[in-house]
């Protein structure tokens, strides 16, 4: 301690000078005439110190963030950190079409063929050689698998994994390379009234979004798992059937079905929406978007949104992933 005090008090060494030097004074001072106190050296206290400290860790910290937003925004990264990470440019921060901008590229169409018919749906790449996760209802029963992505490019995919029982589905692109991965967020860190935006092809019109709120948490929504299922409702044009609080929506659920915890928004959703991504404000995919309502005695073809749309929460997603990677189906 007292070596900190003497530096941060430091007294100033008195000059010494040769008397010849000098004319003498006279009379000459008394002998008993006090010194001069010495100059005190003027010193940075520790507030200045802290100050430049508080200066240099903001430096080095936005430019830590910079650089992380960059790694991100090249695609190279398909998960965020627990307390999230921003994709979406610096000066777009916060709005929808910085959001669109940034997470288009890694949002696809899904056209499923199968013997019931064929069906349109989303899915969103989630590695640069073209993992894609979708909802299984999109691609349940499907004989043959077509992927278009948002530069117009169309492959040929095949099923990796499916899980009926989460109503995902991992499907992987044939001779794909270069593609921009989406960053997955932290669903759990969701609260009802966040700004969501949706990105998907509902009718076929890749691409589009909408944008809302998160309505509500952990809703049970039950859908079909019988296989074909989903492939003759998305023939028919209508939402894909699920249950929600012992009512039936958007037809009938089959007598195989299967319940999850959801993510409700009043994000507009249509069919065709299934698989697509549901998305923060800084761009990370926090659901897969999987089923609508529409209302009851609504013709299916007819059906649209009326803001009541739901999501798979995208922790459900990653935790599901070794499983579908591994090639698993039911």
């Amino acid at each position: 301690m007292t070596e900190s005090f003497h530096r941060g008090d430091a007294y100033e060494t008195p000059h010494q000078v040769n008397p010849e030097q000098v004319d003498p004074e006279w009379p000459p001072p008394p002998a008993y005439a006090p010194a001069q106190p010495p100059k005190r050296k003027r010193t940075r206290g520790p507030a200045a110190l802290l100050a430049a400290v508080a200066i240099v860790a903001a430096a080095v910290g936005g430019g830590t963030a910079y650089g992380v937003q960059e790694l991100v925004g090249n695609g190279t990264v398909a998960a965020s950190s627990a307390t999230g990470t921003t994709v979406v440019p610096a000066g777009q921060k916060g709005t929808v079409s910085g959001v669109a901008e940034a997470v288009s590229p890694s949002t696809v169409e899904i056209e499923a063929t199968s013997n019931a018919g064929s069906s349109t749906g989303s899915g969103v790449i989630i590695t640069e050689d073209g993992e894609i996760i979708t909802n299984n209802h999109v691609v349940a029963g499907a004989s043959s698998i077509k992927v278009r992505t948002d530069d117009g490019e169309t492959y040929t995919a095949q099923v990796v994994g499916t899980d009926s029982s989460k109503d995902l589905a991992l499907v992987k692109l044939e001779d794909a390379s270069g593609l921009k991965a989406a960053t997955l967020g932290d669903s759990d860190g969701v609260r009802v009234g966040d700004q969501v935006v949706a990105i998907g092809s509902p009718e076929g019109l890749t691409g589009t979004v909408t944008s809302g709120i998160v309505s509500a948490l952990d809703r049970d929504v039950t859908v079909s798992t019988d296989e074909g299922q989903g492939q003759q409702q998305g023939q028919q044009g209508g939402g894909w059937p699920f249950e929600f609080g012992g009512r039936e929506f958007n037809g009938d659920t089959g007598g195989s079905t299967t319940t999850y915890k959801a993510i409700q928004t009043d994000a507009s959703l249509n069919p065709g929406n299934s698989g697509g991504a549901l998305i923060d404000m800084n761009g990370n995919v926090i659901g897969v978007n999987s089923a609508m309502y529409a209302p009851s005695g609504a013709d299916t073809s007819d059906a649209g949104s009326v803001g009541l749309g739901f999501a798979i929460p995208i922790d459900t997603v990653k935790a599901d992933l070794p499983t579908l990677r591994a090639g698993a189906t039911g």
